[in-house]
């Protein structure tokens, strides 16, 4: 097996196999190590949503570039990822979401995003069977959507391969070789060596102790987050709904019919765990009735654990480090996924290029946290 190539990335999740398809469609010779199989982190935990709705300029720009991607996928890969534009709906049962719903607005119209503040009459003409109890109004995009991940991931894998590339599963890597501050290379715990000048962290939960192997600290917790689905039922309606109530839920009806959906424990559960709880079985079923009382009949066949990496103000770092060689794209806030096709080629840019596409001040590693992304 070769043992030099132009940029390793360590982790061969979402963000990781997309930034290596975009390095490798402009040239380089891309290695991706992942520890275990494909989809074993974040990415085949995750439920699959795509939306643009966010709260900063950065967030938005990232992901009108994602849409972009999502949408040529298909004639991209020769197959269909099973993208589908269905909407986002974002629900308000108190005033203060309502008003920072109103707040975000003017910057998303701005930037481009198709957004509309509604009251709850019009949020039950996209979803007639919610709950209008305590329901004030909503917004909503009809750009916003879903995707099936592991055929994401098995698209990206596909094409890494065409190229002269390589994407090697169950390889942890356990050293990052540094000289004269320097990145020089990694070593796994198969005692194998890899030389490489450019080195990316894409290592998702994980990536507080990847950092450490260049002696490098990473403000990111891993917090436990759990999902589940449901078996076949009739169409209900095609938009992911969010109920931000502190004892709310999301999800949506895939194109089979399930519905899968998930909730943000309050108050957050640290550290990295994959296990499913029946407390958490329990809850979210009580939840998804109450906002929908037609699922009350569906029947749930399985339910996961998942973790999201989280940053102090909610934003990713995508970024170079203060090692050469050494760049960083983590700390996703359970948003890696939506996030991915954009970071892939900006990343791109980032290494080759040496310039930033915009203004990347919310990535940056050097920034104070002070501004808070308030559509988490």
């Amino acid at each position: 097996m070769n043992r030099q190539f132009d940029v390793i990335v360590i982790g061969g999740g979402i963000i990781g196999l997309a930034s290596a398809y975009h390095l490798s469609r402009r040239g380089q010779r891309v290695l991706v190590l992942e520890k275990k199989y494909p989809g074993s982190g974040s990415t085949g935990r995750c439920i699959g949503g795509i939306r643009q709705q966010f709260s900063t300029p950065g967030a938005i720009r990232l992901m009108q570039e994602s849409v972009r991607q999502f949408r040529s996928m298909r004639e991209d890969f020769g197959f269909s990822v099973e993208y589908h534009e269905g909407g986002y709906l974002f629900l308000a049962h108190d005033p203060l979401h309502l008003q920072t719903f109103k707040t975000i607005l003017p910057l998303q119209l701005e930037l481009g995003l198709k957004v509309e503040i509604l009251d709850a009459s019009a949020c039950l003409k996209i979803a007639p069977q919610l709950n209008p109890e305590g329901l004030l109004g909503g917004v909503f995009s009809p750009e916003d959507g879903q995707a099936y991940p592991f055929k994401v991931m098995e698209g990206y894998i596909q094409e890494i391969k065409k190229q002269k590339s390589q994407v090697c599963f169950f390889s942890e890597v356990n050293e990052i070789i540094v000289e004269k501050e320097t990145a020089k290379g990694v070593r796994t715990t198969a005692g194998d060596t890899f030389h490489a000048d450019v080195i990316l962290n894409a290592s998702g939960p994980w990536a507080r102790e990847v950092a450490r192997l260049a002696g490098l600290e990473l403000p990111i917790e891993p917090e436990e987050h759990e999902a589940f689905i449901t078996d076949r039922l009739p169409p209900i309606f095609t938009t992911m709904v969010v109920d931000y109530r502190a004892d709310g839920c999301y999800f949506c009806q895939r194109s089979n019919g399930q519905v899968i959906g998930c909730y943000s424990p309050v108050p957050n559960k640290p550290g990295i765990h994959t296990e499913s709880s029946l407390e958490f079985l329990v809850e979210m079923s009580k939840r998804t009735v109450r906002l929908v009382p037609e699922l009350a009949k569906a029947r749930v066949i399985r339910h996961w654990g998942g973790c999201y990496s989280m940053t102090p103000d909610g934003s990713p770092f995508i970024d170079r480090t203060k090692i050469k060689g050494l760049y960083v794209a983590n700390g996703m806030c359970g948003h890696g996924f939506m996030f991915a096709p954009a970071i892939g080629r900006y990343v791109s840019e980032i290494i080759m290029d040496g310039r930033y596409p915009f203004d990347w001040s919310e990535f940056s590693m050097g920034r104070d946290f002070s501004r808070q992304e308030l559509m988490k």
